[in-house]
């Protein structure tokens, strides 16, 4: 019990939870704790004495929780999106004042968070939807923090926010008001898509140089060791090699083998793409990692699959291609670089088609900046990103940034090799593959999009544009087509 009033509370307290209470207290900021399941809060206690006597402070009911903060109260909310959330908000009010404030710091919908402001405001409460990006590692020493809602409930946290957040020299503390609304929610959510492209890429280059290169576990713990000394440095590298390099403590030989290849997934990254379309945004990058996961998932029917096809004479690897080691990974390298590109572009187009939509006002450099550390994608690369937005906010496209242009220009062909390789030898590469088909139509002044649209005004009269004259014309195609046919 805290004889004096504590800073801030913390309910929820699985995981994330005890490891953020344990951060703020670590920071010299008292905190109260709460959990439904008592158990978990006598769990926490322990874990702060143990973990230096922080000034972190268990309740098991929620009204002394909420009375043992000082005023205007700030209490942090982690618990599973949806109901819960709700649940929660609704037993924590009851006890609460005009002024206090609720920050939710679960992946939740953006959408409820802004009925939840709304919600609140009517009780005299502040709200605000916070994405926390670092895992369980980041939560205990450091994440990225995506708050969005009420600036006035942002102001009586920045204290805490700022000495919480992951620290990057330079670039200072990896937190910044995101906007108004559901736009902390948003852009954590896409954070997401883009961890989804990430991971696919990197488990596609993993692809083409064991199954296609011949790789072994050691050969490839030492290409993505040094890979993460170069432009490609990042927290999703890093731990890839570390898991390259990680013997099976059950068994013989590596724990990565035995792994099932089944992703799971929580549903960020299918809001993303479904927000992509909504918006008309492509997203292909984000969009075959997420086809690759419901694929994955198909495990019994494609070892049947695998079964029917090797009996057509059709072998798991089409044809075995001799390659030259070095010059694969330098190529793989450079694919996987030029298709995070790609990746990111169509994250932060996203950002920006949703921002224009709700008027939030939101500053992609400054984004990328609060990503630089704490997060799952936080990486070097993303210092170039801030770098592009920063010579020009109204950037069209990452790809057109002439900076970021010039080194896929310089890595296009190696691009193009992993990718005919990887088809050639049957290796699917969806990821690489949409990433390249993104820069190519993109880059190319006309596309066969004049046929489509000829089409649509053959079956429907959806009529069409010309590329010489002004207006929209229909043309009587059936007609035309049938008098030439007598």
């Amino acid at each position: 019990m805290a004889a004096t009033p504590t800073r801030i509370g913390l309910a929820g307290l699985a995981v994330m939870g005890q490891n953020l209470a344990l951060n703020i207290a670590e920071k010299g900021f008292p905190i109260s704790v709460y959990n439904r399941t008592t158990s978990k809060v006598d769990e926490t206690v322990e874990r702060a004495k143990k973990e230096g006597n922080l000034p972190l402070y268990g309740f098991h009911d929620p009204e002394s929780f909420v009375l043992s903060i000082q005023k205007p109260r700030v209490i942090i909310i982690l618990v599973k999106a949806g109901a819960p959330v709700d649940q929660t908000i609704k037993t924590l009010s009851s006890y609460m004042e005009k002024g206090d404030c609720i920050i939710d710091g679960g992946n939740e919908w953006y959408e409820n968070t802004e009925r939840r402001e709304k919600e609140v405001a009517e009780l005299g409460l502040l709200y605000l939807g916070m994405g926390v990006s670092g895992g369980e590692e980041g939560a205990r020493n450091g994440p990225s923090l995506m708050p969005g809602g009420s600036f006035e409930a942002y102001k009586n946290i920045e204290d805490i926010l700022l000495k919480v957040a992951a620290q990057v020299p330079d670039s200072g503390p990896c937190v910044t008001y995101i906007g108004k609304g559901g736009s902390g929610n948003f852009v954590k959510m896409v954070h997401n898509g883009i961890e989804y492209g990430d991971m696919q890429l990197i488990a596609e280059a993993y692809d083409v140089l064991k199954s296609v290169g011949k790789l072994s576990n050691d050969e490839l713990h030492q290409a993505f060791s040094e890979w993460n000394k170069g432009e490609l440095l990042s927290f999703l590298i890093e731990i890839t090699a570390d898991i390259f390099g990680i013997k099976d403590d059950k068994a013989d030989g590596y724990l990565v083998d035995k792994v099932l290849d089944k992703t799971g997934m929580k549903g960020t990254g299918k809001w993303t793409v479904q927000q992509a379309a909504e918006l008309s945004v492509a997203a292909p990058t984000i969009a075959s990692s997420l086809d690759s996961r419901f694929l994955s998932g198909l495990k019994d029917e494609r070892v049947q699959a695998a079964k029917v096809f090797k009996s057509c004479g059709v072998s798991d690897i089409l044809v075995e291609q001799s390659v030259d080691k070095k010059q694969l990974i330098d190529d793989v390298r450079k694919a996987l670089y030029a298709s995070k590109i790609c990746s990111y572009a169509q994250g932060m187009n996203l950002i920006r088609a949703k921002s224009a939509e709700k008027g939030w006002g939101l500053k992609l450099g400054e984004l990328a900046r609060i990503w630089k550390g704490g997060c799952i994608i936080r990486a070097i690369f993303l210092d170039r990103i801030k770098q592009a937005y920063d010579r020009n906010a109204d950037l069209a496209n990452l790809l057109v940034d002439e900076e970021f242009a010039k080194e896929v220009v310089e890595r296009q062909s190696a691009w193009r090799r992993v990718v005919c390789l990887a088809i050639n030898s049957g290796i699917s590469t969806p990821g690489m593959s949409s990433s390249l088909a993104y820069f190519d139509t993109y880059r190319r002044e006309r596309l066969p999009a004049n046929l489509v649209q000829a089409q649509r005004d053959y079956f429907g009269a959806h009529t069409y544009e010309r590329a010489d004259l002004s207006g929209s014309f229909h043309t009587e195609w059936f007609k035309i087509a049938k008098q030439s046919k007598i």
